[in-house]
Formats: structure tokens, sequence, C-alpha cells
């Protein structure tokens, strides 16, 4: 195997609780770097794993698990786990696994999953959107979808999502998350492979040819992903295309870095909004 063989590559550092008295990896944690890499790699097909089984009806069980190893690795090396998805059958999943070490291969393996139905446990039929998917990614296919549209159009299932970051997560009053700007705004919804809605935004009508971008979410288990970056730049292409000259945002401190990634530049003080630190931050098309 070599590096090139895997689309998804999981990097991972060895712990020294990890080491063995003959100062090498203990042979069964190969097991669980591989259990690591392969959580993971469901993350990058966007896909939540227990919300999409429990939506799909079913889960997934190991029925197999060879490793095959070829060199050690010891403390503090920094591996790199590819996982490839080799094979869908009716009801089984086969991956591929390999560490890596630089471009070194450690310790190979398969993994064999069985879809079944959560109480029973008995096999069933991989669903078609799952195996869609995880060709789709193999393949190198983009793993979500951005739709830009009215409040009318995807109030439903983007405030579904700002209920869940915003109200459930951070603890934002209702009072405060529904205003009367969401019916005149562009609102950009990113939905993944099933339809699920991962990331959202909103558009403000331009005043003087500034905008105003906001109500950025994007599912807390997808985060890291730049999905994001995805939607903001989604709003900010449909700003340039409308002719608004500057777009300026509220962000929360914690983003800061987030915005400035994507060429937005802090302006005053930070400020109190929503019992969060939040400073203003824009962008001149």
């Amino acid at each position: 195997m070599e590096k090139k063989d895997f689309r998804f590559l999981h990097p991972l550092r060895v712990r020294w609780v990890e080491v063995d008295m003959q100062k090498i990896v203990f042979n069964g944690h190969y097991l669980m770097y591989f259990d690591t890499a392969v959580a993971d790699y469901w993350r990058h097909l966007v896909l939540p794993y227990e919300k999409t089984m429990h939506d799909l009806g079913g889960d997934l069980y190991v029925v197999k698990s060879t490793l095959e190893y070829k060199a050690s690795a010891v403390y503090d090396d920094l591996l790199q786990i590819g996982i490839h998805c080799q094979r869908i059958g009716n009801s089984s999943l086969t991956f591929q696994a390999c560490a890596f070490r630089g471009n070194q291969v450690l310790v190979t393996g398969e993994l064999i999953y069985v879809y079944a139905d959560p109480t029973t446990q008995t096999s069933k039929p991989v669903p078609q959107a799952l195996r869609d998917t995880l060709l789709g990614f193999e393949q190198g296919e983009p793993m979500v979808k951005l739709q830009l549209g009215s409040w009318g159009a995807l109030k439903s299932v983007a405030g579904a999502l700002r209920t869940e970051v915003f109200v459930e997560e951070q603890g934002v009053s209702q009072s405060l998350e529904w205003d009367d700007q969401d019916p005149v705004s562009l609102h950009a919804l990113l939905r993944n492979r099933m339809g699920l809605p991962v990331a959202t935004g909103r558009l403000l009508p331009a005043v003087d040819g500034v905008s105003k971008i906001g109500r950025m979410a994007v599912k807390k288990t997808l985060r890291g992903l730049r999905l994001g970056d995805q939607v903001l730049n989604g709003l900010i292409e449909a700003a340039r295309k409308r002719g608004d000259t500057e777009v300026v945002l509220s962000a929360q401190c914690t983003a800061e870095h987030f915005y400035q990634r994507q060429g937005f530049v802090r302006r005053g003080e930070v400020f109190q909004e929503a019992g969060m630190d939040h400073v203003q931050m824009f962008l001149r098309l």
C-alpha cells in the first residue's frame, strides 16, 4: 500500500501510554488507531454517525478485523492512518487501513462491517444513500451542496440548525435569535449527500453598498471541515454579484481567526452581544 491509495489520511501521534516494555507501540493499539481513523473518516463524509444511522434505521457492526505487522512505531512518532472503503456488498462494508510513518508502511489492516437492524442485529441491505455517499467520496466527489434562497424556502431546515447551535448549544434566547431581518435576507444552506443541513448563514440587504453577514452556524460534530468557509464564500459571492462594495459581520471572538482566514479585517473594540464577546469585521469587495 502507498499513501496515494488513500483519499483519507488521519494524523495521529503516538502517546507514552501506548508503548509497551519493548518500547514499541503495543500491537493491540493499532486496532484502536484504525477505529479512531474510521470515526474521522465518517466526519469527512460529512455524516454525523449516530444521527445518520438513526435516520437510516440501521447500524454497522464489526464482524472481522485482520492486522498485518510490518514495522513498529515508537513513542512520539507522527503517524498517518489511511482508511479506504474497498468494497460494498449487499450488507457488508470492507475497509482497508494502513498506518504510515512518513512513507513507510508499519501496519496494514482489513475491517469488515455488516449493516444490520440495531434491535435484532440481523443483517439488512446497505441503504442506497449510504452506498452512494461512500462511493462518491472515494471517487473524489463533493460531499456537500450549497443552496441559496429565501427564508420562506429554507426556514424549516435553516431554522432548526440555528436553534440547535445558538439556542440549545450557546444559550441564546429565542427572542434574540429570531428577528425581522430573516424574511428580507438571502439565506445559505449547506446540505450533505443525504440532505441533512450542516451549515447555514444569511446576507442582509445592502445599505449604501454595505451588507451584513450573520447567523453563521455549523453543526457541532462537523466543525473543522471548513463547511463554514463554503457558506461564507457563497454569501460573499452573492454580495459581490449584486454590486455590494463591502460586507461586515459581528464575529464571536472565538471565531475571529476563521474570518481573518477569509480576508476579513477587525474594526473597533470587543463588545458584548447575546452575552458573548464579539468584534466587528469587514471585507471590501
